[in-house]
């Protein structure tokens, strides 16, 4: 099986090109809206345990969102979407289009060779967004019309419960696995025979909590994801 891991919202990076547009937005920069902290710390480290192909941006999300579909109105931020066509158009050409087409190529490849590929893209999410605590330390997130993908999530979530049992994992949650983004793209793409993609949501706050152990916490994640991988 092909194995690709991918970060859409990796850092928080601001073009040099860029820099006046968020000139005194640093706050912005460095909450959740400015890119999934931990995550990239998180995708590197399961990459290098699963030997998996890692893709990752480190460009911030409120310049454009590698996670949205082309024509989705949140592809550009408030603070990018006043720019104009022209310099939109050179921003989705040199950092959308690259990201978006490297990953593709990697699953069309292999599906070429009739080789499935399993993807995960790996984010993190804020404990509390408007307002709302979120209640999880994991979120795996799925196509519940996938069987593959389910079963596979079902499995993670159960040896994740009996390995680390204080962890609350929970499925399709915080946000719903068929939502837009980059793996719902790759479903559109290609059939369940050939393509597996799950998102992994992670807790900053269960991050924080781990300090110094984040990659205890990331072998954990590997293990389980293991035995839904290559559950007979």
């Amino acid at each position: 099986m092909n194995i690709i891991v991918t970060c859409e919202h990796g850092d928080n990076t601001v073009p040099a090109r860029y820099r006046e547009l968020f000139n005194g937005r640093d706050r912005l920069l460095n909450s959740h809206r400015g890119y999934d902290r931990y995550a990239l710390f998180i995708a590197k480290s399961m990459a290098d345990k699963l030997s998996a192909r890692l893709f990752f941006s480190t460009v911030t999300r409120l310049l454009i969102d590698l996670n949205r579909s082309p024509h989705h109105p949140k592809l550009f931020s408030s603070l990018s979407g006043g720019l104009g066509a022209d310099e939109k158009k050179r921003i989705f050409t040199k950092y959308y289009l690259p990201y978006r087409r490297d990953v593709e190529s990697r699953i069309a490849a292999a599906a070429s060779r009739e080789t499935a590929t399993f993807h995960l893209s790996v984010h993190s999410f804020a404990p509390v967004i408007s307002g709302t605590t979120k209640k999880a330390d994991i979120g795996l997130l799925y196509d519940p019309s996938r069987l593959r993908e389910k079963a596979l999530c079902i499995q993670w979530q159960k040896s994740l419960q009996k390995t680390a049992p204080l962890l609350r994992v929970r499925r399709n949650y915080p946000y719903l696995g068929r939502a837009d983004g980059l793996v719902t793209y790759c479903r559109k793409i290609f059939s369940p025979v050939l393509y597996v993609g799950v998102e992994l949501e992670v807790n900053q706050k269960t991050m924080k909590q781990y300090e110094k152990q984040h990659h205890i916490l990331c072998e954990i994640l590997v293990s389980g994801l293991r035995s839904g991988l290559f559950q007979r």
